[in-house]
């Protein structure tokens, strides 16, 4: 019960930044272009500068070296996982649509909604290994995820897999990390470091208030009249993470890497959902409801299941 509550607690809490954001569409206190600005700060600026944050905050030490790459191992085949899953699960007559309903249940929103949740619960920790799972989702979105989306092989580029913003963040997160080994006195000069901890911080409020602009336009009718996607909603908030969960530890896993790798799971369906919709004309609006709906549905199911993970851990 006091992990659930914990849980719940950080829950609502990124939940009344929602809220916050929701006002701010009501009002037109922001404008989708400035929350478009906001949305590319926190891609290119904010979530790097976490990533860098937590790496630079963590000692190095050969146990940590091998935490990471268990993370990057585990993440990796859990992407895997869902994708296999998904393609037998998931499917629709129309071959557009069942493109966007496929990229949703794969995706989840690590970035936006996992990272807050795990530096909340875990604190350095959970940025250091949620930074390796969004280093993971970055290179199956813009490469996989990509072509689902754009059914075009040739929109696929090693050069666009590697320069989004989380992968840089995570080479230079590592660089900082593995510094010692060449450097033992190596410290980040506090005129560069500060302004990376003050633009980290910023990776809690800041997304919240996008979500819960976002959230503000969407119509509840139709997304609840649209059933096929309640089974995409299943899939994406309680079967794929029940099943991570399950299979994580009955192969021994514990402790802060265990929740972490829940808490990306278990997150909502990816924003990257109604980008690639939009650009691709994959049903936009009914990605957004998708988006929309798991989101609110999160605040039930993440507490339940990362308060799983915790007592489990």
């Amino acid at each position: 019960m006091n992990s659930f509550l914990t849980v719940a607690q950080q829950v609502i809490i990124l939940f009344i930044l929602i809220g916050v954001g929701v006002l701010t569409q009501k009002t037109k206190l922001l404008s989708e272009k400035s929350v478009q600005g906001l949305t590319n700060l926190v891609l290119y600026c904010v979530t790097p500068c976490l990533i860098i944050r937590s790496f630079a905050e963590i000692p190095f030490s050969p146990q940590k070296l091998k935490e990471l790459l268990v993370a990057l191992l585990l993440a990796s085949l859990i992407h895997v996982g869902m994708i296999l899953l998904t393609f037998p699960l998931v499917r629709d007559p129309d071959p557009s649509r069942e493109r966007m309903l496929r990229f949703a249940a794969m995706f989840s929103n690590a970035g936006f909604m996992g990272l807050p949740l795990q530096e909340a619960l875990i604190g350095a920790d959970g940025a250091f290994f949620g930074g390796m799972y969004i280093a993971v989702f970055n290179a199956f979105v813009w490469s996989f995820g990509l072509f689902l989306m754009s059914g075009d092989r040739k929109q696929i580029s090693p050069k666009k897999m590697l320069l989004t913003p989380g992968l840089i963040g995570v080479f230079a997160g590592l660089l900082v990390f593995l510094m010692p080994l060449l450097l033992p006195s190596f410290e980040i000069p506090e005129i560069i470091y500060a302004p990376i901890r003050h633009l980290a911080a910023l990776n809690t409020p800041v997304p919240m208030i996008v979500v819960g602009y976002y959230l503000a336009q969407v119509d509840f009718k139709a997304a609840l009249k649209d059933y096929k996607s309640f089974w995409v909603l299943a899939l994406r908030m309680v079967i794929f993470p029940l099943l991570a969960l399950g299979i994580l530890y009955l192969c021994g896993l514990r402790g802060n890497l265990l929740i972490s790798l829940i808490i990306s799971v278990s997150t909502p369906v990816a924003t990257m959902t109604t980008m690639f919709a939009t650009k691709y004309d994959r049903y936009p609006e009914a990605s957004c409801n998708l988006v929309s709906l798991t989101t609110l549905v999160s605040v039930i199911t993440m507490p339940l299941l990362v308060g799983l993970a915790k007592i489990l851990a």
